[in-house]
């Protein structure tokens, strides 16, 4: 919890000084690292409101909030972080969810997908990435998918701890992992899209993702709200669906 801590006061005093005149600060979990430029642009565009993006794993990101890291939304990759937060008074609105997440399953080696996750169990895959499943909820399902197919045992001498999706996709872009259970709006994201390979995994094998998004209640303390507010409801519009779509993503 120090190290949490600790960091949360190094992204508070990291924030841009223009972050505080007039933006609005978006905390968003490290599956929609790539989404939230697509959505903040069409946000600015439509609105002429400026969006400042803070990454990290949901469970992090949390815990900044509770630290009073500066952020007006936040956007977990669940529910029980936001939900979390409201209950202890850090948003006078219960969150809502925005969109459902889809797992996937990454690689840059030549292997054979269409064994499916089977593939992991080939004698030449080294190290397999995840997030770590304490913070963050992709990481906390990619488990379940390998309990599901009772490969978590087996394989756990393979697994590597990413603090987050973001620190999975480069164990993976940089081959410190030969696998990776990320996002499917990662490996959609047109930074990546056709890099590697993938597979979707089985959603029988693991809980759905619903993501949740907060209001919280700095944006009052700094005169936000209502620009806080109108991201919030720009994230249900006909416009940010089409773009969750792009990006994979299952809509509520």
């Amino acid at each position: 919890m120090r190290k949490i801590i600790l960091i949360a006061v190094a992204v508070f005093l990291a924030l841009p000084i223009a972050a505080f005149a007039g933006e609005i600060i978006v905390a968003g979990a490290a599956n929609a690292q790539f989404i939230l430029e697509d959505l903040k642009a069409a946000f600015a565009k439509e609105t002429g409101i400026d969006v400042k993006t803070i990454i990290g794993s949901s469970g992090a990101l949390a815990a900044q909030v509770e630290n009073g890291a500066p952020f007006d939304v936040f956007l977990s990759a669940d529910m029980k972080y936001p939900n979390a937060l409201y209950k202890d008074g850090f948003s006078k609105q219960a969150p809502e969810v925005y969109a459902y997440g889809v797992l996937v399953l990454w690689t840059m080696k030549s292997s054979d997908l269409s064994q499916g996750i089977n593939v992991l169990k080939d004698a030449g895959v080294g190290k397999i990435a995840l997030a770590d499943p304490r913070l963050a909820p992709y990481g906390r399902e990619a488990v379940n998918v390998l309990e599901y197919y009772k490969l978590y045992a087996p394989l756990q001498t393979k697994l590597v701890f990413g603090q987050s999706i973001s620190q999975v996709n480069q164990f993976v872009t940089t081959g410190a992992a030969d696998f990776g259970f990320t996002a499917k709006s990662v490996v959609l994201a047109p930074k990546i899209k056709g890099h590697g390979k993938w597979i979707e995994l089985d959603p029988h094998a693991y809980r759905p993702i619903a993501q949740g998004v907060i209001v919280l209640k700095y944006a009052k303390l700094k005169n936000h709200f209502k620009e806080a507010r109108e991201f919030y409801d720009f994230l249900f519009s006909a416009r940010a669906r089409e773009i969750f779509k792009k990006y994979g993503y299952q809509l509520p």
